[in-house]
């Protein structure tokens, strides 16, 4: 439990430096502690009543109130004003650009470009594809507000070709939803340009490779011990014992591989710079952290975000649903636990009725032989499945940089995907009060910054095929997340 909350909080003050440091001058272990004061106590209360007994609501419910209070407040206490924000934020801080206000000095000490060439820039946007209006120049772009004439698509690769033949690659050419509806342009210096004569090579396959072996090593020796349950002396004398964590470990990796290279072959067939997947070795808890690809370049339309971001979930799935489905039918039928044991980590008596696609797999598989008060003993296989059906849930939630978030915001816009994030929060809360198991979901959550970065074309809609993939990864999210209903139980007998 303390490891977990160890990482957990190595975790959290990461994203806090990322999200929350540029904008208050509040020290950021301050706000940070805050954040983890919820984390605390409850591991605090589990260490001290067990993990059997039942945390109170008000245990689950004071913490994460009061924090949260803190946590505002902190962070407006020390708010650094806009005009003094650092210029190189990441592109996420384009979202508020059109809220910022600066004195006339500001917008003169900001401005990146002569009379002359800003004359060459209003001459790009042609008055039948978007009539341009006003100027505004802000600390992290130049704001380029008018009229839309024509389809988004062709008043972006217009607008976007006119200017890049006077700037050349000097700044990139953003193209967002407007506040009034208006969508505008902005032109932000292009941070790759300069650095172009002296890249590090994002490719590094013999790290890469090394992060593998290391993450199978590790995944292997929790599969056996844990997973298994080879006693770790037998192992300490038979090292061949380790073959019994390979189904696991194998399983594992191949869920969790084929998901980033899903993300990874997307992304290079948009031509979006990206390294190679990286996995997270740890010697504890499921014996890694997962994998991740990072993208250096910005994605170049809603399009490319959509299809970049539902490519991992859904080929990790695929791969995930036969594996399940294998271990699945290697498992043990086991009486139904005790209400004090009945847990979603309890891989050894497991109630498949907390999901209705897990319910409706392991009636498929295992037929009338599973009954109604009747659980099921994983297989290290099944556990790996089982991992691979809670890692697509948890991406697929539709909050901020989750593969989730990247599809809501794809297909609605990043306001509206700032809405569905913050319902998703609490609606992760809520789900937590009845299944404390939930509990780290909902802290990961809580703590993850909401807005998503923007597409350069961030207007242009998606087709209606891409539609229907969306909603239907979301369903899929719904199948995981959401129990068995009674009276489906009832008619598979189950």
């Amino acid at each position: 439990m303390w490891l977990l909350f160890i990482t957990l909080s190595a975790i959290t003050y990461y994203l806090a430096k990322r999200s929350v440091a540029p904008i208050t001058r509040t020290p950021i272990w301050i706000i940070w502690l805050v954040m983890m004061m919820p984390a605390f106590v409850w591991t605090v209360w589990y260490e001290i009543k067990g993990e059997d007994e039942h945390m109170p609501i008000l245990w689950i419910i004071a913490p994460l109130i009061i924090c949260f209070v803190l946590y505002v407040w902190l962070i407006r206490l020390g708010r650094i004003p806009p005009s003094e924000q650092k210029k190189n934020q990441s592109q996420n801080s384009l979202l508020t650009l059109e809220n910022q206000e600066q004195s006339p000095e500001d917008s003169q000490s900001v401005r990146p470009i002569t009379a002359t060439e800003e004359k060459s820039l209003r001459d790009c946007f042609p008055w039948g594809v978007y009539y341009l209006q006003n100027l505004d120049y802000k600390p992290q772009a130049i704001l380029c507000r008018g009229k839309l004439r024509t389809a988004p698509e062709k008043a972006y690769q217009s607008i976007k070709g006119n200017i890049e033949q006077v700037f050349g690659d000097r700044f990139l050419i953003l193209f967002q939803e407007g506040i009034q509806g208006n969508p505008f342009f902005a032109l932000v210096p292009n941070p790759w340009e300069k650095s172009k004569t002296n890249k590090k090579p994002l490719k590094r396959p013999l790290f890469a490779l090394g992060l593998l072996l290391l993450t199978l090593l590790t995944t292997t020796v929790i599969g056996t011990i844990q997973i298994a349950g080879v006693p770790k002396e037998a192992l300490d004398n038979n090292s061949n014992l380790l073959l019994e964590g390979l189904p696991y470990s194998l399983g594992l990796i191949a869920i969790l591989g084929i998901h980033e290279l899903s993300h990874y072959f997307t992304a290079v067939r948009y031509k979006i710079a990206t390294t190679l997947p990286y996995f997270i070795p740890i010697p504890f808890f499921l014996g890694t952290f997962g994998a991740f690809i990072q993208m250096k370049s910005p994605v170049p339309h809603r399009k490319a975000l959509f299809d970049v971001a539902v490519a991992g979930p859904l080929g990790g799935f695929i791969v995930t649903i036969p594996l399940l489905i294998w271990g699945i039918s290697l498992s043990e039928i086991v009486p139904l636990p005790s209400a004090e044991n009945a847990s979603l980590l309890n891989v050894e008596a497991l109630d498949p009725r907390f999901s209705f696609l897990f319910a409706i797999l392991v009636k498929l598989v295992l037929g009338s032989s599973f009954v109604a008060e009747k659980a099921i003993h994983l297989h290290p296989l099944a556990v790996a499945g089982y991992i691979g059906l809670i890692i697509t849930a948890l991406n697929l939630m539709p909050v901020g940089q989750l593969d989730g978030g990247h599809i809501v915001h794809a297909m609605f816009g990043q306001r509206t995907a700032n809405i569905v994030a913050r319902l998703t929060q609490i609606f992760m809360l809520l789900l937590a009060m009845i299944r404390p198991e939930f509990l780290i979901w909902a802290i990961l959550l809580f703590i993850m910054p909401i807005a998503d970065q923007p597409a350069l074309n961030d207007v242009t809609e998606l087709d209606d095929k891409r539609d229907i993939i969306g909603l239907g990864s979301l369903t899929l999210l719904l199948l995981i997340l959401l129990p068995l209903p009674g009276a489906i139980a009832h008619w598979l007998q189950i």
